[in-house]
């Protein structure tokens, strides 16, 4: 593979196991995104972006956007992380929430990641319990699948981390 780095963004360990796994598999730089600083980033080849997806926003990503200008002549990717189920639909709503201006054509991956409400944040812990609430007034048969794994995962520790979520990453990455 190309020289590249991996520049990471993560709140609870998820997206930092996805970035050491690629750091592995590609032999990359990987670094945090608050330590990362963009004339370092424009020496690799090929950039990698990984960021958790919180409120429907991919965490971190204000750094390549305050860059991209910087990086528009590299292989990019981003790969998000998120606790539901892959699904189309919502993938495409991150990706047209996320994914503007120069972001626009840049490949984007997911992988699952992982849920335990005791490391999280209150903040974080309240709203998911607000929002468990207002799902568990819905006739559970119109679940869409992101609230049956919300509440699913209720009060429950699920790591779906899986290295088979870089597959598709990977691939692009070789070509």
């Amino acid at each position: 593979m190309t020289k590249g780095i991996i520049v990471y963004q993560s709140k609870y360990g998820a997206t930092k196991k996805y970035a050491e796994w690629l750091q592995t598999m590609t032999d990359f730089y990987c670094i945090e995104v608050s330590k990362a600083a963009a004339d370092e980033v424009i020496q690799y080849e090929t950039v990698v972006f990984c960021g958790g997806i919180y409120a429907s926003g991919i965490a971190g990503l204000s750094f390549l956007k305050k860059n991209i200008d910087k990086f528009k002549n590299k292989k990019m990717a981003i790969l998000c992380v998120g606790a539901s189920p892959y699904d189309e639909s919502a993938f495409t709503e991150i990706k047209e929430h996320n994914l503007t201006g120069g972001l626009k054509s840049i490949p984007l991956f997911y992988g699952r990641g992982a849920w335990n409400e005791s490391k999280m944040k209150l903040i974080d812990r309240t709203l998911c319990k607000m929002l468990q609430k207002s799902v568990a007034k819905k006739d559970p048969s119109t679940y869409e699948p992101w609230m049956k794994a919300l509440m699913c995962a209720k009060g429950q520790n699920c790591d779906w981390t899986d290295k088979k979520y870089l597959v598709p990453l990977l691939e692009y990455l070789e070509n």
